[in-house]
């Protein structure tokens, strides 16, 4: 039997406890804010793993299903700790794939509006550390924010990237062009050959200048989300909209599942790894379809959403 993960309490200079207690915070925050916005309260899940089980920890999930204004969504926070990295996280880190445990904490959410006018969104701030007995822990950040419009508007658009930039300007007048191309990239279903959404902002092994540094712009990127998102749904919220769009918002949902479950790296990671499958898949959308071959019409605001926003391009 191993021996038990060293404790975080050790490393003084790595304040694994204020990174929780962000975390937590962050994820109520939200849920209150949207659950206003909705007209209906998130319901709590907090859940913890089973003695024995291949990982230890807990969390809480926060989810809204069939309300005003929200379809579906889920807010998640986990606080989960195992004696190997997953192959997910370990690939690109050989020298962390033997004998190390590891632990990994964040908060996820996606939300789906039910009017096809209002976009879908995700965001998501972590911070796993590689845990080794007798060595300091090696940490790294992660996270970000996207937006996948069914209907595109350029104003909501450009918001978006505005608030992402604004966000991380502080930390660098390099990171939101590194970051939104990291996004581009990483949101990307290379089976259909086009983008998830109109992208936003994406890191992962980030823990440039230090442990406090790092952990404060993943603050600024988790602080910023509620500016990035909230103006455009209520801007969009009393739409007009019909059966047809619906219809396509069912179909746009299909690669939303198919990104998911084929290439996310957070998806791998928790099914990989022993996580909670109710928490890691309450990001599906509660109805998608699909259609075989199937293409917009030339000159539709259908066909408009392939052209001018499912593509690469700057927004700022």
């Amino acid at each position: 039997m191993r021996e038990p993960i060293p404790s975080h309490a050790d490393h003084e200079s790595h304040d694994i406890a204020a990174v929780r207690q962000y975390l937590t915070g962050f994820q109520t925050r939200i849920a209150d804010a949207l659950g206003s916005f909705d007209g209906t309260a998130f319901a709590t899940d907090a859940w913890t793993r089973e003695p024995g089980a291949h990982l230890r920890g807990g969390g809480v999930t926060r989810i809204l299903e069939g309300g005003g204004f929200f379809e579906r969504g889920g807010i998640g926070f986990s606080d989960v700790q195992g004696n190997a990295l997953p192959p997910s996280a370990s690939a690109a880190r050989p020298q962390f794939a033997a004998g190390r445990g590891f632990e990994a904490m964040g908060v996820s959410l996606v939300m789906h509006p039910r009017n096809p006018h209002c976009p879908t969104v995700h965001a998501n701030v972590r911070m796993l550390t590689a845990l080794q007995e007798g060595e300091e822990p090696v940490f790294w950040f992660g996270g970000g924010m996207d937006l996948t419009p069914i209907y595109g508007y350029e104003e909501d658009a450009r918001h978006f990237h505005q608030t992402c930039r604004d966000a991380l300007a502080p930390f660098g007048a390099d990171l939101y062009p590194r970051f939104k191309t990291w996004c581009d990239e990483y949101f990307y279903l290379k089976h259909r050959g086009e983008p998830r959404g109109i992208g936003g902002i994406f890191f992962d092994d980030y823990s440039d200048g230090g442990f406090e540094r790092a952990f404060s712009m993943m603050k600024a990127v988790g602080d910023a989300f509620l500016h990035a998102y909230l103006p455009i749904i209520e801007r969009r919220r009393d739409t007009p909209y019909t059966e047809r769009e619906r219809k396509f918002q069912a179909y746009r949902r299909g690669r939303y599942v198919e990104f998911n479950l084929v290439l996310d790296r957070g998806t791998h990671f928790g099914l990989q790894s022993g996580g909670r499958t109710e928490s890691i898949l309450m990001s599906m959308p509660p109805v998608a379809n699909w259609r075989y071959d199937w293409k917009p019409e030339p000159g539709t605001p259908e066909a408009r959403l392939y052209s001018d926003f499912l593509v690469r391009r700057e927004w700022l």
